[in-house]
């Protein structure tokens, strides 16, 4: 079978850790060529020495995605190091999770939180349109979340910039089609990804979870520590109950893994056994 993953150049943004580097190494491991942006410049030196002790080709440029003059640099740089950008993962992002009562502790946190995750994903179109449209071809691929399926108490704000990635998307993908692919990966909750560090009150988990709040939480905190060896941590069981970020980081480069003319346009990743009700 043609493998559609190698040789293809690859930006991805957030890419200094976490969902980041992961879908960058499983990228870099199939033979693309990995361009990496991330605020983080230590972080951007370590996962780029990784791919590059595992075999793989890869650069990093400090980026800010909140600024459109360095997304469109960073795209530049990949132009100018592979000759192409193919795919671009608009993936960098945070969870500031808070009731409009914590807005005290949490204002600043939402304001970030528009900042990177609308912000951000829309300097990463308009980086990458102008060189995908000469191309005639081009890949993009946003990271969204379930919380962008519908409103819940205790997401307020990172819900509304989902949704708002969401319809980038999907605006972006009727306006240029025919030249640009977009997909868009929905996770459920994960919290290996590290996204829950960014959370204001974690009290403000339960919108998600709604009637299984109580009995998720404790399944969950002992899953996390250790305390489970069922079936709720087998892969393999229907009963899995917290995804790995392994699985979801699969479902990007199965994205990618298609011919120009297939687009794979919106796909969930879900722990069949997971409590999330959206």
């Amino acid at each position: 079978m043609t493998d559609h993953v190698r040789g293809k150049t690859i930006v991805v943004t957030g890419a200094a850790g976490g969902f980041g580097r992961l879908v960058a190494q499983k990228a870099a491991a199939r033979g693309a060529n990995l361009v990496c942006g991330d605020v983080n410049e230590e972080g951007l030196a370590e996962t780029v020495k990784l791919i590059a002790d595992a075999g793989g080709t890869a650069s990093a440029k400090t980026t800010d995605v909140t600024d459109l003059a360095a997304m469109k640099a960073l795209v530049s740089h990949a132009v100018d190091t592979h000759g192409e950008i193919d795919v671009m993962i608009n993936n960098a992002g945070v969870m500031p999770l808070a009731f409009f009562a914590d807005h005290e502790a949490a204002a600043g946190a939402w304001g970030k939180c528009i900042d990177i995750n609308i912000k951000g994903v829309m300097n990463g179109i308009i980086a990458a349109y102008d060189p995908m449209m000469a191309q005639g071809r081009g890949h993009v691929i946003n990271i969204s979340s379930i919380y962008g399926n519908f409103p819940v108490l205790g997401a307020a704000v990172y819900g509304a910039s989902k949704s708002a990635v969401n319809f980038l998307s999907e605006s972006l993908r009727v306006e240029a089609a025919g030249k640009i692919k977009v997909t868009i990966i929905k996770p459920t909750g994960v919290p290996a990804t590290g996204l829950s560090g960014g959370v204001v009150n974690p009290e403000a988990v339960a919108g998600i979870l709604g009637q299984n709040t109580v009995t998720y939480t404790e399944s969950m905190m002992a899953i996390l520590g250790g305390q489970v060896q069922d079936d709720r941590v087998n892969p393999d069981s229907t009963a899995y109950a917290v995804l790995d970020p392994g699985y979801i980081a699969d479902a990007v480069i199965t994205a990618i893994d298609t011919p120009w003319g297939v687009s794979l346009g919106d796909i969930t990743v879900r722990a069949a056994g997971d409590g999330y009700i959206l």
